[in-house]
């Protein structure tokens, strides 16, 4: 972690994401409002699962606890 190329295809993830606030829905689909993006990589960690930046042009950008690497995979099957 932490020296890991930046992604270039698919969404930002984690250390990854820009913004200083995202909204922040849970792995339960629950929106758990606006937050400063480290205390929701914490929140994400805290479950064991990633922060995916999936609607980067909102504003804030919405992130969402997800497993990246499932993620990934879902999006490659599609």
């Amino acid at each position: 972690m932490g020296n890991q190329p930046a992604p270039m295809n698919g969404p930002r993830y984690n250390e990854f994401i820009t913004s200083q606030k995202v909204r922040v829905i849970d792995e339960n689909g629950e929106n758990l409002g606006v937050m400063y993006t480290r205390e929701a990589r914490e929140q994400a960690e805290s479950v064991g699962l990633d922060l995916v930046e999936i609607s980067p042009n909102a504003d804030p950008p919405v992130a969402k606890f997800l497993d990246i690497g499932r993620f990934k995979y879902e999006a490659q099957k599609k």
